[in-house]
């Protein structure tokens, strides 16, 4: 059995690796497209494409990631992110427009519902089969810090490549796809989940039964179903700008400047860490999950409402930048505040539902959002789509008045004796307690 330093360790390496090979894009993903020959509005349809294939397969990979085990989804995972990739350069060198562009947008979706909810499932159960004693908030705030850094050094690195040739980004990811999974398939186990086996003539009857669990364990129960809201609404927007501002702040610029695309990518990954290392510094003193989630919201829907506003690429910038710096932050509490809540049985799959309702969101928004860049420019898509981000303010607010255990920060010193009986002072829930939540949560069918 591995220590739980191992598996951190294992774990930061693939988050690290992972974020690496797709950061490459990031920053010239929509340059790319518009470059094979789409328009804008062509662009964030392929975008939303890429999102509804995610929500649309988030329930069948969630599936097999709760039978097969999380090893074997990441792993698949990898394997068609790969192909899709190396599909979007075959698309562009070959002319195939839009309806080309569409088909591997799909399958870059289908590879990336293999990943989500899979490999947080995975560290946290083998965490709790470790018997981890340390707060789940600082290991995914500590992740997405390494991740933060894994995109800085890609996001430089593929705006670097992409201003020799846009297509190199992708072919370089391709390479350290193939990288990742030699180190999974030879450092990721499944401990503290023991896989089932799945016959294909039980798929229908097991994605009814997963489902099922993530109505029952997911939106039946009032605090995860609001914040699966937040999720629909913040991806609604967030999924579409960070398509929008390759073109918008070079606008801006009044230069057509590949590099300093990349470079604002780093900033942005730069911006994250800031966010995720802010989540460490703060959640020693305890404190509230909802008061970070409200006041992060707070800042990132008046940036983003005002980087449409300003129409000046030296101040959109950095108001850009600070709103990115507040999902940084967002993120790990989210994360630490589900899985307090979530029984292990059902993470991967609770985690994916999760996911897919943000994906909606996403499909939603890059489509609305894309066609008003269309029609009217992307400065007015960031003030509608900022806007439609105070809708959150409610919902979180709604999500404070629950109160709960799961609002609550645990510190070292907050932390019970009984040690072993492992209750209250590992971070990761026991499924029983967890059970008792959800029982207490949830509401009636």
């Amino acid at each position: 059995m591995e220590t739980p330093k191992q598996i951190i360790r294992s774990y930061m390496t693939i988050s690290g690796l992972f974020t690496l090979s797709a950061s490459l894009i990031w920053g010239i993903n929509t340059l790319f497209l518009l470059d094979a020959g789409l328009d804008i509005f062509q662009t964030f349809i392929a975008n939303a494409i890429f999102t509804a294939a995610m929500a649309l397969f988030e329930i069948p990979t969630g599936v097999l990631a709760d039978t097969r085990g999380r090893r074997v989804s990441f792993l698949l995972s990898v394997i068609i992110i790969m192909i899709g990739t190396l599909g979007y350069v075959g698309v562009s060198w070959f002319d195939g427009g839009l309806l080309w562009f569409g088909v591997m947008s799909v399958v870059l979706g289908l590879g990336y519902t293999f990943y989500s909810g899979a490999v947080e499932a995975w560290v946290v159960d083998a965490l709790k089969e470790a018997k981890y004693e340390g707060i789940l908030d600082t290991v995914f705030a500590r992740s997405a810090r390494i991740s933060g850094i894994a995109m800085l050094i890609g996001t430089v690195g593929g705006g670097l490549l992409g201003s020799i040739d846009l297509a190199w980004p992708f072919i370089a990811r391709a390479l350290l796809l193939a990288a990742l999974f030699i180190f999974s398939f030879s450092f990721m186990k499944d401990h503290g989940f023991s896989p089932r086996t799945l016959e294909l003539s039980r798929i229908p009857e097991e994605m009814k039964k997963v489902a099922k669990e993530s109505l029952k364990f997911g939106w039946r129960v009032k605090p995860v179903r609001l914040l699966m809201m937040v999720s629909f609404l913040q991806a609604g927007f967030m999924f579409w700008a960070f398509y929008a501002w390759q073109p918008y702040f070079l606008e801006l610029l009044g230069q057509n400047l590949i590099w300093v695309a990349g470079l604002i990518a780093a900033l942005i990954s730069v911006s994250t860490i800031i966010g995720n290392t802010l989540v460490q510094k703060f959640t020693k003193y305890g404190g509230r999950r909802t008061t970070f989630l409200l006041w992060s919201s707070v800042v990132f829907t008046v940036t983003s409402i005002l980087v449409g506003i300003v129409g000046n690429f030296w101040l959109a910038v950095p108001l850009f930048l600070l709103g990115t710096t507040t999902m940084g932050i967002v993120g790990p509490i989210k994360q630490g505040y589900l899985h307090k809540i979530i029984p292990s049985k059902q993470r991967a799959s609770v985690i994916s539902f999760d996911a897919m309702v943000g994906s909606g969101g996403s499909v939603v928004g890059q489509t609305g959002l894309g066609y008003l860049s269309k029609t009217q420019s992307i400065g007015d898509g960031f003030i509608v789509g900022g806007i439609s981000t105070a809708l959150v303010f409610p919902i979180l607010y709604a999500v404070r008045k629950l109160g709960g255990e799961a609002d609550k920060i645990e510190t070292k010193q907050h932390e019970k004796p009984d040690a072993a009986a492992g209750e209250g002072t590992t971070g990761v829930s026991s499924e029983d307690t967890s059970s008792k939540k959800i029982a207490d949560l949830s509401l009636s069918d």
